[in-house]
């Protein structure tokens, strides 16, 4: 929900809103891919190994640029600031890695949807940004999304669920650091820093659970690392394209092709629930975006 809520405005001049979809659907293809890969490596590494690989190959695409954007010290304050979002970061990312290894694909991604309601909550509680009735009304229906898909009582929610539920969680408290640190850093340091705080985190817990590992998990892992970069690559692009009441929609599809993949590749039953969970939760994210937009749209004017 960072991403979103520094999204450009655009006018119906710059506005394009058919290239905005095309790269906002290549952006959920890219990250389905992501889920797609780590479900198929599944738990014979350890999560923090898996995720220390994945990190560690991101560190070596940024390493021609990390001198030049460290270079220069950090403003008083900036590096705190990091390192909270460097441990929040890890966290989520174990988290993530455990889950996607162990729950449906569709489900991951449905309870993934809960991030951006938890960052607007966060928004609203942390930087003092109010929690109008929009984001009441929206948190609520999500999280009905959420009771939608898990059905707890009715069915048994395991390890990956709550794992999947923390790396939410978590992902939020790094987005928020983010939103905070990039009031004074630029962009790219903030990516920078991410990737390079999280692998040094990562480092010791892989360490301590490190077993053998092929050179074809090294390449699955460092497909995930590629498909990752171009999934936020063409995130950044739909929303400098057109308005995120146009691409916010089409992150549904996500859950489509997630849903699709695990049925045709991982033999796992297509769960209605999961599909209506996600739909509500995604719904009331797209509402959300819209009214904000329309809200920051009237502050500028």
């Amino acid at each position: 929900m960072s991403d979103l809520a520094d999204a450009p405005v655009l006018t119906a001049e710059t506005s394009r809103p058919l290239q905005g979809v095309l790269w906002m659907l290549a952006s959920g293809l890219s990250f389905v891919a992501v889920n797609g890969i780590v479900r198929y490596l599944g738990t014979d590494l350890p999560a923090a190994q898996s995720a220390f690989i994945r990190f560690g190959f991101g560190v070596l695409l940024l390493a021609p640029m990390l001198g030049s954007l460290l270079r220069g010290g950090f403003a008083p304050g900036v590096l705190r600031l990091y390192a909270g979002r460097g441990l929040a970061h890890t966290l989520a990312v174990v988290c993530w890695f455990y889950a996607m290894a162990r729950i449906p694909v569709a489900e991951a991604t449905a309870i993934g949807y809960l991030n951006p309601v938890l960052v607007a909550l966060g928004a609203a509680l942390l930087f003092g940004e109010g929690l109008a009735a929009r984001r009441v009304l929206a948190i609520a229906v999500a999280l009905v999304g959420a009771v939608i898909v898990l059905r707890p009582g009715v069915r048994e929610v395991t390890g990956g669920h709550y794992a999947q539920m923390a790396a939410a969680v978590c992902f939020a408290a790094s987005y928020l650091f983010a939103k905070e640190v990039s009031r004074t850093e630029s962009a790219a340091r903030v990516v920078a820093m991410m990737s390079l705080s999280v692998a040094i985190g990562l480092a010791p817990v892989a360490w301590w659970v490190w077993v053998p590992v092929t050179l074809a998990q090294l390449a699955w892992l460092a497909l995930v690392a590629g498909f990752a970069t171009v999934g936020h690559f063409c995130m950044t692009k739909a929303f400098r394209a057109a308005p995120l009441a146009v691409t916010q929609p089409v992150v549904f599809l996500q859950l489509v092709w997630a849903t699709l993949l695990g049925t045709l590749v991982f033999d796992e039953a297509v769960d209605g629930f999961v599909l209506l969970g996600g739909a509500v939760i995604i719904g009331a994210i797209s509402v959300l975006t819209w009214r904000e937009t329309v809200a920051r749209r009237r502050a500028s004017a």
